[in-house]
């Protein structure tokens, strides 16, 4: 049975506002910034004399750190206290930040970077495991709902944010606002969030897998990330990539011996479950290439100021907004094939329309319209996406479901950033350079466009029209523990 600070809170009241709105600001800050660091790459590359592998080691560093450690975070969760651990988080994040923000070079900045990330695998799990266990049953999927929509509306933002934070100082302020965004999220959580922890969780946390899958993600995205400097006969290069995939290798089989896995592998003979996944896996590695690229190639080829390149977006943000819920309420309607399928074929066309955002691009005629669309999309796409990833499996499976979801939307973009300018044609050459960045952003596009139209077809041929009613758990705050009835509840959805 969890342990938790009294009776659940309602979704309408204000206690419930107070829970939400903790657990929003806390994932805001890691979800910012996966995307509000790329507005500033080229003001970064020139102040710090950065090449463009230290540009995408400055994104990835974050990335690999987080994708790694994201499922252990939600297991210390469970462990030792949900709102615990997202304290830890939230505090560890902030000192990452305000390090980011001082960093006298590349080499630094990318070490606090990987610190940052650290800090975001520790708070992201832990906020929709709070709302799991904080919320009344009958409320808890509009909670989530919100936490879902907030939360993408947050990072869609990041490049506003940090165009405006650039433009009126210098890169460091989107790092050092990160210190009082913090500071509002420590006081709200320690005051209205209530603690819980699953006691059915293992004591023994699995460091095999921890180590085995932090060694894969990082030998393939170091591999991928020097293929264009040194090529791909240089033995760091070719020992990376193996350390990757052996590592990888490792991971699954350890997490099929061990007694108490970070990953329960048993979880993928789900077949929903698995598509949801595969299609998260496609998307958020063309959103990794888009959001790495596209603001950087409006600043560099098309003359756009930080400000303006990050404004270009917004309406993508607002669209989200607006049509997420929505979104959500019509695929609890018709089921969530329908939507997942459609949403990533408008992404594809949006992404085919950039593709030619060059120079002398103007933004009402050749941004705006592309940008448009894009959102569009995601507004369809990204709610039934998650709502299939959380809903395909037993109640009791919740939180785990959301650690991995969680996890392989971050490896995409973090393997997106490093494999996708290699992929496009970069070699040894620079982002911060118009005519050696415009090729590869042109191509990117295209491909990312591609990993769209896969992921609407897997969407079509995995996920089910709808998914199917599970027995709820028997205690409305254990989302971890293992199934109520038996190992069946994890196969009856196939």
């Amino acid at each position: 049975m969890d342990l938790t600070a009294g009776a659940p809170v309602r979704y309408s009241t204000p206690a419930g506002r107070w829970v939400l709105l903790a657990t929003v600001l806390g994932s805001s800050l890691a979800f910012i910034d996966s995307t509000v660091v790329n507005i500033a790459l080229p003001e970064i590359g020139r102040d710090l004399g950065s090449d463009a592998a230290g540009l995408q080691w400055t994104v990835n560093g974050y990335a690999l750190s987080l994708a790694s450690l994201v499922l252990l975070g939600g297991s210390l969760g469970d462990r030792y206290g949900r709102k615990r651990i997202f304290l830890l988080g939230v505090s560890w994040f902030a000192l990452a930040s305000l390090l980011c923000g001082l960093a006298p070079d590349v080499e630094v900045l990318i070490a606090a970077r990987v610190l940052q990330g650290i800090g975001g695998a520790l708070l992201t799990p832990g906020a929709l495991a709070i709302l799991e266990a904080s919320f009344a049953a009958e409320d808890r999927s509009r909670a989530i709902g919100a936490w879902s929509g907030l939360g993408g509306i947050g990072g869609a933002i990041g490049p506003f944010l940090g165009g405006w934070l650039v433009e009126i100082g210098d890169w460091r302020y989107i790092f050092l606002i990160n210190v009082p965004l913090a500071l509002i999220v420590l006081l709200i959580a320690a005051k209205h969030v209530p603690e819980s922890r699953n006691a059915a969780a293992a004591r023994q946390i699995d460091y095999a897998g921890v180590l085995t899958g932090a060694a894969g993600l990082a030998g393939l995205t170091y591999g991928f990330t020097a293929w264009p400097e040194h090529g791909p006969g240089d033995p760091m290069v070719l020992l990376s990539l193996a350390l990757g995939a052996g590592g990888m290798v490792a991971f699954v089989l350890v997490e099929r011996r061990s007694p108490h896995p970070m990953l329960p592998l048993r979880i993928f003979g789900n077949k929903a479950f698995s598509g949801a996944n595969l299609v998260t896996f496609l998307v958020y590695a063309a959103n990794g290439g888009v959001f790495f690229l596209f603001v950087v190639n409006l600043q560099v080829v098309a003359g756009f100021t930080p400000l303006a390149s990050g404004i270009s977006l917004l309406p993508l943000t607002a669209l989200m907004l607006v049509l997420s819920a929505r979104a959500g309420a019509l695929s609890q309607r018709t089921g969530p094939r329908i939507l997942m399928t459609v949403g990533p074929l408008i992404c594809a066309v949006a992404l085919v329309m950039m593709s030619r955002i060059g120079a002398g691009a103007g933004y009402w005629v050749d941004v705006l319209p592309a940008v448009v669309i894009f959102g569009l999309g995601l507004s369809t796409l990204v709610a039934p996406l998650t709502a299939t990833a959380l809903g395909a499996l037993e109640d009791s499976y919740a939180g785990i479901a959301s650690g991995v979801n969680n996890a392989v939307a971050r490896a995409a973009g973090l393997l997106s950033v490093a494999v996708l300018p290699l992929a496009a044609g970069l070699g040894g050459g620079n982002l911060t350079d118009a005519g050696q960045l415009h090729p590869v952003y042109r191509n990117t596009m295209l491909i990312c466009a591609g990993l769209m139209v896969a992921g609407a077809l897997l969407a079509y041929l995995l996920v089910p029209r709808r998914l199917p009613a599970h027995t709820p758990a028997r205690s409305f705050c254990d989302p971890c523990a293992p199934p109520v009835q038996s190992p069946e509840g994890v196969r009856s959805a196939r």
